[in-house]
This record gives structure tokens, sequence and C-alpha cells, in this order.
């Protein structure tokens, strides 16, 4: 399909972070842009600014029925109204990923997978392109600080794209660049084994055009079975990587570091945000970078401007009283690298996590990984298991992992732990998790301000 030549798009689930950043791109193309969500959040305001119609009534009646094309998002539920009268009668309807498909196929397209990292890496890759003067269509699983946005156009016909494993629809991008950033188990909702995901994402890398290049984490389990014409490694300090860190000093909540590529250095790259995996993230999109044969001196003075992505290792209050970060974190292995990064960069700070596991699934088969990693923090906080798509699983609750916590750690409602804020000595909080602690962030910062 032509996505250029489309007049009218309808999206079903238009405020979701990966939908609202394709209904940015038709609308930008200068179609007419219209949407159903169920609830009105501020990114849904902002496309209604942008001049896109949407509405929050499951009701047939609001669709439009001119639309030449339907995309809808694999959350949305098989009982929804309005997409069942799309397909009943007979309108172009397509999933998300159908639709990123048709532009990696129209463009020079570097998309980035993998279960942990992906939407920081693209970012950053993204944000170095365009502020470097390279140029990219840029569509992000994440809110850029920089531009308060997850998407941005180019007249350069490049695009940078995050590859969502969820119901494997990274499977139908066909990319020229792929990076490759972790292959840990998780959506097992979807894919049953761990097994079952190390062979999607190896699929992944088989989709990459003929020419193209992987740039892949060093180490990665079963990295022989990745393929693609060329292959680079990147690693935050392992020198058999092809790129790799070196010289790591923390400078005032972010680093400097070296970046070694083959046979030449890149010094004293700047870092301004936290999270010595984000070192790692920021290795692997100069990678991208010099691939695509752009200055490192113009990526050193754009890295030193990168304000991080919102939820992504967030500083919400950072002062000599209190440091306060929020992040997406949901998966044991994210936990894990947040709580430490955080605990080197403010050493000596009580580290309290208040943590709201991510879907009954998730938690039922990462219950012990979750206990470990929360368990590095001095407290934790949980907060009821946010459902998203899912109905409720028997036995499955926040206590399964309390129960298991070797820290001390309380369950307490949302209410709850704005009344802790208000009560305890607090120097360090993190919150973390996908679901809606988010809407807690700027109650917590009040409430931490005023003391």
């Amino acid at each position: 399909m032509n996505v250029r030549s489309l007049k009218r798009v309808y999206f079903v689930g238009i405020g979701g972070i990966g939908m609202s950043a394709l209904a940015r791109f038709f609308r930008n193309q200068g179609a007419v842009v219209n949407g159903y969500d169920r609830t009105e959040t501020a990114l849904t305001k902002q496309l209604a600014a942008e001049g896109m119609g949407v509405h929050y009534t499951d009701d047939v009646n609001l669709l439009d029925k001119e639309a030449e094309l339907v995309v809808y998002t694999p959350a949305i539920p098989k009982d929804h109204a309005g997409l069942n009268w799309y397909r009943d009668n007979g309108y172009a309807v397509y999933k998300r990923s159908d639709a990123l498909q048709w532009i990696t196929e129209a463009l020079f397209s570097v998309t980035v997978a993998g279960t942990h990292g992906k939407t920081t890496v693209s970012t950053m890759i993204a944000y170095l392109l365009r502020e470097t003067g390279y140029g990219c269509n840029a569509f992000l699983g994440g809110i850029s600080v920089n531009y308060n946005s997850n998407y941005w156009s180019s007249d350069n016909a490049t695009a940078v794209i995050e590859a969502d494993e969820y119901d494997r629809s990274f499977l139908k991008l066909f990319p020229d660049i792929a990076v490759l950033t972790a292959m840990d188990a998780d959506h097992l909702d979807i894919y049953g084994t761990a097994e079952e995901v190390e062979a999607a994402f190896i699929q992944y890398t088989h989709n990459i055009k003929a020419g193209g290049t992987l740039i892949a984490k060093h180490g990665l389990h079963r990295a022989k079975d990745l393929k693609a014409s060329n292959t680079i490694t990147y690693s935050l300090q392992n020198d058999a990587a092809d790129v790799y860190g070196a010289n790591i000093v923390q400078k005032d909540g972010g680093y400097t570091f070296d970046v070694i590529i083959k046979d030449r250095i890149i010094n004293g790259v700047q870092l301004p945000i936290g999270g010595m995996h984000n070192i790692e993230n920021a290795i692997a999109a100069i990678a991208v970078t010099q691939l695509l044969k752009i200055d490192a001196d113009k990526v050193k003075e754009a890295l030193a401007g990168f304000k991080g992505i919102k939820r992504r290792f967030e500083y919400v209050l950072k002062d000599d009283k209190m440091v306060f970060i929020d992040d997406y974190a949901h998966h044991p292995e994210e936990l894990a690298a947040l709580i430490q990064s955080a605990k080197r960069l403010f050493a000596g700070r009580r580290c309290v996590v208040a943590f709201q596991p991510h879907l009954f699934s998730r938690t039922r088969d990462f219950a012990d990984g979750f206990a470990n990693s929360l368990s590095m923090a001095d407290e934790v906080i949980l907060l009821d298991i946010y459902p998203a798509r899912e109905l409720p699983i028997a036995g499955v609750t926040s206590q399964m992992i309390a129960e298991k916590m070797t820290a001390p750690c309380t369950v307490l409602s949302k209410e709850g732990l704005l009344e802790y804020v208000k009560a305890a000595p607090l120097d360090m909080l993190i919150t973390a998790g996908a679901g809606d602690i988010d809407k807690l962030v700027n109650p917590i910062k009040e409430i931490l301000e005023n003391k």
C-alpha cells in the first residue's frame, strides 16, 4: 500500500504510544486522521490539538465512514463494536504492524528490537540523526523529552522504528539496519516459552534486507543463529565486541566515556542521563551513526544535549535533599539495571522503590525474578497488579512477590503510597512500572516539594 497517497485514516486505539506515532505520520502526510481510544490522556489531547478527531465512546455513529484505511492495535478487545463494524462492512482493516511494514518497504529503515532498551536506543538514534542534520522519520515507543513527541518527520527518506515483539508484530518489518538489544523471556502469554521468544528474535534478523546490517548486543544467547549480510556487535565495556565503551566516569547524575570502534576512538563522549545501561544504549546508537558515516564530532555534540525519554530513568526531582526517579521498568532485568544504577549514582542514599506489577501473567511467570531484583532496594512498596488487557488469574497478586522478598516490603493502595510519601523520611524514591503508576508522579512530586 502507498502510505503517502492515503487521504483518510482511522485508528482504533489512537492513544497508544505506537499508534499515536503512526497517526502523526499520516497527519503529516496530509491525511485526515480520526480515531477512538478508551480514555482521554495528555497524549490524546495533544493529537486533538494537532488536528485529529478523537472520541472516547465505542459508538458506531462516531466512526469515520469515509476512511480509506483502518488501523488497529492488537490490544483492542475482540468485541469492540467499531472495529467489528469496519470489518463487517468491507473496509481495509490492518494492524499497526502492517502500516509499519509498508513504511519499512518504502523508506531506508533502522529498526530497534529487544526485550529491554529498544525505546531508549531508537529514541537516541532518531535524536542523533535529527540533531546532526542527517534527518529521519521517527516512530517511537516513548516520548522524547527534547521534543515532547514520539514522532517527527524529515525530507530524508529514512525511518527509525521501535520494533515491538508483542504479538510478534516486529516480524513484519524489513529493515536495512536492525538493532537487537536483548532476547530475554517476556510476553510468555503470547510465546509460551523462552525458546519461542528467542526464535522470534532470530526470525527478526532473518528479515534484514539483502546487504543490510545487524547491530547486536555482544554475548546474546544463540548469537550464531542470528542472520544478516553484515553483523556488528556492541557492549558496555567488553573489548571482544566491535564497538564498546571505556574510561567511564560518573558526573552530575550522568557520565563521560570513550567509545572504541574497531581501530579508532571517540573520546570524551558525554551522556547527561543516568543509568549504566544507558551508556550501553548510547553505544548502540553511536554504532548506527557511524555505519551511516555521520561525523563523530557532530554525534558527540548532539549526545551531550540528550534529555532522555519520559519514564526512562527520568529525573523528576534531583537536588541535594531529594532524588526522585520515574521509570517504565516492568521486567526483572529492567528493575535490576534501574536499582543498581540509581544506587551507584547516589551512593549513601536510602533507595525506596514503589513498583506496580504489569499483567497477571507476567507477575506469575517472573515472581521470583521480581523479588530478587526488587530486594536490591532498601525498601519496596508494591501496588496492586495493573491488569491492562488481562483478566485476573486466581492466586496471582502483588503479595506473591512480597512473600519472596528479602528487603522490607509493603503492599499499598495508590492512596496508601501517597500517605507513605507524606510521612516517611525519604532522600531517594523510584517509581516504576508500565501501568498507570505514572499518574502518581506529579502528586508525589508536589508532596516531596512541599516537605
